[in-house]
Formats: structure tokens, sequence, C-alpha cells
């Protein structure tokens, strides 16, 4: 029976689960529920001091993940990765990739998964997720594949490939680094890369050949300029063409092609649709079709897409005579736009883009879009189709502050872009030859890319997320307190005595799985880095190497394919793809079996167990 732990053991343990389940929910932004557990850690171990060994626990302790070296070398890693983004420097291989699946698309199938995940054993694998997706989706329609059965598993493949080194995720290297303070020997960039390329490249395998196959097509798929169908209101006015003339004469007027749901007039008046009812200055016609067609009957009818509150696009000031451009924007989690309306975050002034469409994230047609777009309340994987001229997208884009998909241009390819890629490749191999630690490495490559005019200091402000530091503090913070109070300690002798009889291997492989459940539910962060000490006492209490049991956690902890909250790049991937939360669970409960039963069988080869 494991021992209990003394009262303050008891309240960390109570505080870990609120904390797991503050990090679940939608409402409550990460920085949010980080921040709230910190100062609740903080208040508590100030009015009731905890001492270790006669020690006291100082709470100013849990703030020590502010310094802490894997928060800063994540951070220069991202600023690292945004320099790659902004100069460019990645788009030929995009360019090279669509080539060959012209050429030959089942062998470029297969590099592209291959590359894609090697990629993201050193990058951030958002920017090559979000680099792909054009090329992606104009090869399946030129070849008329489903664009869903290829985005999926080229989006998995960058998590399969990020678990191969140390930087490959933030989650692997704050895991490596709690492990060598708590006194674990250092692992190298390089040291948990053979089981990866092992059991990853069964994964890719079932990528390439399998799972395209369970994922059904779906009818939303991106072209080059219009992404799927979008819910849209037609505003009439006095100059409108259609002001005045009956619904059946307007529907002629679009060739009968424009689909109307509703005929809104006035606030929550809805009239019928009768072929004879009179269309009036102020009302709204409720659409549903794709970005061009949409574009198409605002011009015959002389309607407005957007409201009188939106900004003009075809006026004759500000940027009223540049060419125009349609865009999406996809609602993230942390992002812009997320759990508020474009009405109060002030989308188009601050923006200067116009609103004209909303794509809801989850089932589409399900959910009818009432009243206008401003008002409505988005969720994480909603899509906004937006109009504006080139400088505002590429403004917003670098602004960091939303996740910008435009098909009308391309990542910049910049001459500063080899210089990138250098840098980048001299950081890994100075981290990897054992030159200089990654956290000095990385500095250094944030040094070299603002000295070679790569990146400015606005780039890298921009390029930093609050979200990110503030959950890596918090969850840093509860594993200081876990294993200083013997929180961890109980969760491991309680964990080892639930399994003590099955063997090593099985009770490696149980931890394993017990991280891939939770990473698919609470931040992999999180996840990881609470793991980490409990996964080292489970190992001492079993009295063998902790180190495949740290790799448990790594492997587990990055397993985020069974939902579409997982991982942020499956939010972008399930509003690209038109996706539904099934359509995780059919391709990404296999993989997860695939992974966790490969490296439950090579992690105890590979260690003797």
């Amino acid at each position: 029976m494991a021992n209990l732990p003394d009262s303050h053991g008891i309240f960390v343990l109570l505080l870990t689960v609120v904390a797991l389940y503050l990090f679940t929910r939608d409402k409550l932004p990460l920085e949010a529920s980080s921040l709230t557990i910190l100062i609740i850690l903080l208040l508590t171990f100030q009015v009731f001091p905890y001492y270790v060994n006669g020690e006291r626990l100082l709470p100013t302790s849990f703030l020590s993940g502010f310094g802490h070296e894997a928060l800063i070398t994540i951070c220069a890693l991202m600023i690292i990765g945004k320099g790659l983004e902004v100069t460019g420097a990645l788009q030929p291989l995009a360019a090279a990739l669509a080539r060959a699946w012209n050429a030959k698309p089942m062998l470029a199938g297969l590099a592209t998964l291959t590359i894609s995940g090697a990629l993201s054993a050193f990058l951030n694998n958002t920017p090559i997720v979000v680099m792909l997706l054009p090329m992606l989706v104009g090869v399946a329609l030129r070849n008329k594949l489903a664009p869903s059965s290829l985005l999926m598993p080229v989006g998995f493949a960058t998590l399969v490939g990020g678990m191969a080194t140390t930087i490959g995720t933030s989650t692997n290297l704050l895991v490596v680094s709690i492990a060598a303070d708590l006194g674990m020997p250092p692992i190298g960039m390089f040291d948990f890369t053979l089981p990866v390329l092992i059991v990853g490249t069964v994964g890719i395998a079932y990528l390439w050949l399998v799972a395209p196959h369970l994922l059904p097509e779906r009818k939303q798929p991106l072209s080059d300029r219009s992404p799927r169908v979008f819910n849209a209101m037609l505003h009439i006015n006095d100059a409108s063409t259609a002001c005045g003339l009956s619904f059946a004469e307007c529907l002629t007027l679009t060739n009968n092609e424009m689909r109307v749901d509703r005929i809104e007039r006035g606030e929550g008046l809805s009239v019928t649709k009768l072929p004879s009812v009179t269309i009036g200055a102020g009302d709204r016609l409720a659409v549903r079709d794709t970005p061009e067609r949409l574009k198409m009957f605002e011009k015959q009818l002389g309607a407005k897409l957007h409201g009188e509150s939106g900004v003009d696009v075809t006026g004759s000031e500000g940027t009223a005579t540049e060419q125009q451009f349609l865009a999406e924007i996809v609602v993230t989690r942390g992002s812009l736009l997320h759990r508020g309306t474009l009405t109060t975050t002030r989308f188009s002034p601050r923006t200067g883009l116009t609103p004209l469409a909303l794509h809801r994230a989850r089932e589409p047609g399900t959910e009818e879009l009432s009243g206008t777009i401003e008002t409505t309340q988005l969720r994480a994987g909603d899509v906004v189709l937006v109009q504006g001229t080139q400088s505002q997208l590429e403004q917003l884009k670098r602004s960091g502050t939303a996740l910008v998909l435009d098909g009308t241009t391309d990542l910049p390819t910049t001459h500063r872009a080899p210089r990138a890629l250098i840098i980048m490749a001299l950081v890994v191999i100075a981290a990897a030859f054992g030159i200089l630690p990654i956290s000095i490495s990385a500095l250094l490559g944030v040094g070299a890319l603002l000295a070679t005019r790569c990146l400015s200091w606005e780039d890298i402000a921009k390029s930093l997320s609050s979200q990110v530091i503030m959950i890596i503090v918090a969850s840093l913070a509860i594993g200081i307190a876990l294993t200083d109070t013997g929180g961890a300690l109980f969760i491991a002798q309680s964990f080892v005595n639930a399994v003590r009889i099955l063997p090593t291997p099985f009770i490696l492989s149980a931890l394993m799985l017990v991280m891939a459940i939770l990473t698919n539910i609470v931040s992999n962060t999180a996840a990881g880095v609470i793991g980490t000490p409990i996964a080292i006492q489970v190992a001492r209490e079993l009295g063998v190497d902790p180190e495949p049991f740290i790799l448990a956690v790594i492997f587990g902890a990055n397993m985020s394919y069974a939902t579409p909250f997982g991982y942020q790049t499956n939010l972008l991937l399930l509003s690209a793809g038109g996706y539904k939360f099934s359509d995780f669970l059919r391709a990404g409960v296999p993989l997860t079996v695939i992974m966790w039963l490969g490296f439950s069988i090579v992690l105890p080869m590979i260690y003797g167990l």
C-alpha cells in the first residue's frame, strides 16, 4: 500500500487534478488556467509553509520555470522557426514536392510523409503543415483526390517525426530537462532516434498505405482560392439591383444558382421564402456557398457581404483602389478571435480586412448563422473568410495573432533564405555533436538571424506564444510541488502496486498508454511535465533504469492523434480538410495503437527490460 502524503502533498495532488481539468476547458484560455494554478501554489505555500528535510520549500521556487533553460531553449527554437518561415526557406521544397506529385503520385506521397516527418525532428511542425497545405490541396484537386485523404496523414507524420530528437517538440525538450534536474544522466539529441526510426517507419507506412482509405471523402476542401462552403449574409441596400424585386426575380439574377436558407428582415424576424415576396433595403439573405460564388452573387444582386460597420472595400478611400484578395483565417486556441466575436475583438478596425463569411468547424450545416457573422461567437477550428489587400493580409500573417491560409500567395522566397537554412543547420550540428548545449546554440542562432537581417525584433516578439510560456511555467511548478511534497512518489507507488504482478515491460507499456490517453485530453506539455517525475519514481520503485520510462513519457505525450484538440496542427487539419471529430478517431486511434505497441516492444528490447 502506498504511503499517503501529508496535507501539502494531498493538496498538490488535488490541484494537479484541477489543473488537468482546467487545461481541457475550451472556454478558459490556457494562459488564464496556468496563471490561476501558479497563483494558488504561491499563496498556499506562502501562507502554509512546507519544509523538506528541515529546509523550507520557498514559494519562489515555483517561479523558476520562467528562467528554466528548457523554456529559454524552446523560445529560441520558436524564433528560429519563425526565421525560416519569414524568409521562405522551405518554399522551394514545397514546390519540388508539388512537381513530384504530378509525375509519380504514389511515391510522392511517401516522400511527402517522410520529408515532413524528418523536418519535424528539428522544426516546429506548425509552419511545416502551413507550408504544405496549399500544395497538397492543389495536388488533390488536380488528381481528382479528396484532400481529406492527404492532409491528416501528413499532419500526423509531422507528429511522428517530432518524437525523434530532443528538440523535435517542446515536450521532448522539457521532459529531458526535467529528468536532468532530477538527477538523471543527460539525454543527447539523438539518443532516442533509433526507436523512433524503427517504430516510426511502421507508422509512416500506415499513414501512406492505410490511413487514406480510412478517411471518408469530405466536401469542404481548399482550392487555390476557395476553401469550402461558407455561411454568409448578403445585405441589401437602396442601391442594390435586387432592391424592390421579388424573391423569384432575385434568384433569376443569379441564374437560379443561389441557395438561400432564410430571408431576414429587422431584428430576429424571418420572412417566408415565397417567390412573390419583395426584397427591400435592409433585408439580409442567408446563403451558403464557396467564396467565388458568394462574390459572384454579391455582384449580381448589387448587395454586400458585410454590414455597414464593415470595412468598405468598394469605395475610393484608403486601400480601396488596391487589388483585393480572399483569404481564410483559422480560429485557433489563444488566437485573436478565439471565444470572441468579430465585433468585440474589433477585427475590422484593427486589421483593415472585411469579414465576408463563416465556416463552422464541427458539423457544417447543422448550426445556422443568425443575425450577422460579426456577432457570432467563434470557436476553435472555425474559419472566417475575409477580403483585403495583399499588404493587409501580409501584416496579419506577420502579427502572429491569427493563422492565415491564403491561397493567392505563396510563402515568401527571399535572398536571405539560404542564410536562415545555414544558421538552423549550424544550431543543430553544434548541439548534436556536443560542441555547445542546445540552449546556447539556439540563442546564438537567434543572434545570427538578427545580425543577417533574416529576422527583426518585431518578428521575434510576435513569434513567442504567451500560451506556451505560461503552460510550461505552470506545469513545471506543479512538477516541483509533486516531487518535493511526495505526491509523485505516492502516484508512482500506487501505480506500481496496481500493476506489480505484471512484468516490467508491461508496466512500461501501461505508463506509455496512460500518457497517450492523457495527451489527447490535456496539453501534451502538461502531460509530459507532470508525468516525468512520476515515471522516474516508478522506475526507482521497480529498481530499473529510469531512461526507458522517461522515453515512455516522451513517446506517449506525443501521440496526439485521436482528437482534433490534441495538438494545434490538428485544429488546422480539422478546418482545411473539412474533417469531423470522428475522422480523427478513425485514423488516429489505429496510429496510436501502432505506435504504442511498437514502442512497447522496441524499448524493452533496446534497454534489456
